[in-house]
């Protein structure tokens, strides 16, 4: 079946009234208040499961999202496919090398996962996964000619780079959860559809549906599938697509398709699944003879200091986490605790604003020489009474750059950035 099906939602209950904010997700568990909101606001009218292949008893949306909560899986092996299309223009892969880039500084490692695992955000790539509980996870990455591996074992986190035969090793953190990268910061870069899962429910609000949308078969294992959409006009999100395998309650499938149609942004599925115990030597890991390694504090010492990462310096990277959560509150309020950062609007609309302190805009056109040509195939001029800009646009992620410094950023829409942008003036 295909990985989104819009389908017959008649008698579907949705998901009406859950608060807004920002929801910690624990590694293995969506958190407790989810389940208990949900309890209280989904209500108790059954949300039937469409005929399809497989034939599984009805579920309510309710009791779904019950299941997603109460899933305890600690021990699995498989592979996933990750494919994400963001529209981003043909750079010739120099997209992929300005990604990592931007993580990186001086001699950074190529092992360094906050530099490696950005290759993640566009292509198709094939991931091979594996747990044991929470000291124990291993995460690889596979290439044609080469192989990325990513691995917590207790307290030490590796990063192998077969192509450049170099290795990164930090420390996990005090809790067990995997690793900091090296700015402290926890490596939680989503690569599997149980991590976008976690993500897609943060954002379940008031201005969210949430249905059943019948069964399908993922990796060989009967699932339900939960299908989460904006209410809302003006977010570049259309629909979210969750494969919940019926026994175990582990979301095997993520699909995020865009409100413009067309190929999904994300679709992250299990190809292969088993919840079998993993060997122990899944998890062992020694440097290969030969291999540079370096080590999560001499490249600490290495890294920027943070006036390189304030608005209106040498870098517009946002304090705190880029781009929390998949849309919505979550998505703006991961720009908030950088100096000048202000987030307008609610739910799936919401929009990160903040001042460069920049005047003169984008240079585009013959004004701005080459420069100027190139950046100007990339953005749309557009006018408004704010004045003039250029908006850049992914298939889910747009910002606007005003010709007098300002900056609105979200997944909504052009017009929703430029109506945002007309009330601020």
């Amino acid at each position: 079946m295909a990985p989104y099906e819009s389908g017959d939602n008649t008698g579907a209950a949705e998901v009406d009234d859950l608060p807004t904010g920002r929801r910690k997700a624990a590694r293995y568990v969506v958190p407790v208040a989810v389940v208990g909101v949900a309890a209280a606001t989904i209500g108790l009218v059954p949300a039937l499961a469409d005929s399809g292949d497989p034939d599984l008893p009805k579920i309510t949306a309710q009791q779904l999202i019950e299941k997603i909560a109460k899933s305890d899986v600690q021990q699995l092996s498989g592979t996933v496919k990750f494919s994400t299309d963001l529209g981003l223009p043909d750079l010739g892969g120099l997209e992929n090398s300005l990604l990592s880039g931007a993580t990186r500084s001086g001699d950074g490692s190529s092992a360094d996962p906050s530099a490696k695992l950005t290759e993640l955000l566009t292509g198709t790539h094939t991931l091979r996964v594996a747990a044991d509980g929470p000291d124990r996870q291993k995460l690889s990455l596979i290439e044609s000619a080469a192989e990325y591996s990513l691995i917590h074992d207790g307290k030490d986190v590796w990063g192998y780079d077969s192509k450049s035969n170099e290795v990164y090793h930090g420390t996990s953190d005090q809790d067990g959860k995997g690793g900091k990268d090296r700015k402290g910061h926890k490596e939680e870069l989503p690569a599997t559809p149980k991590d976008f899962a976690d993500e897609a429910l943060k954002s379940v609000d008031d201005t969210t549906s949430v249905t059943v949308d019948g069964t399908v078969h993922v990796a060989g294992r009967d699932a339900y599938k939960l299908l989460i959409k904006p209410k809302q006009s003006g977010s570049t999100v259309g629909a979210i697509s969750i494969a919940v395998d019926a026994k175990t309650g582990m979301p095997l499938k993520f699909t995020l398709t865009p409100s413009s149609g067309g190929a999904a942004v994300i679709d992250a599925g299990f190809t292969q699944v088993s919840f079998a115990k993993p060997a122990a030597s899944t998890f062992a890991f020694t440097p290969p003879k030969g291999a540079k390694v370096t080590e999560e504090d001499d490249q600490a010492q290495k890294a920027p200091g943070k006036d390189s990462l304030k608005p209106g310096k040498d870098s517009l990277k946002p304090g705190g986490d880029f781009a929390k959560g998949l849309g919505g509150d979550d998505f703006a309020k991961g720009f908030e605790g950088g100096d000048g950062f202000t987030v307008l609007g609610k739910g799936w609309n919401t929009i990160a604003t903040f001042d460069t302190g920049s005047k003169g805009g984008v240079p585009s056109g013959s004004a701005g020489g080459d420069l100027g040509g190139f950046l100007g195939s990339l953005g749309d001029r557009v006018t408004g009474k704010f004045g003039k800009g250029m908006v850049f646009s992914t298939r889910l992620v747009n910002a606007l750059i005003t010709d007098d410094g300002k900056v609105y950023a979200g997944a909504v829409t052009k017009d929703a950035l430029v109506k945002a942008a007309n009330a601020a003036k």
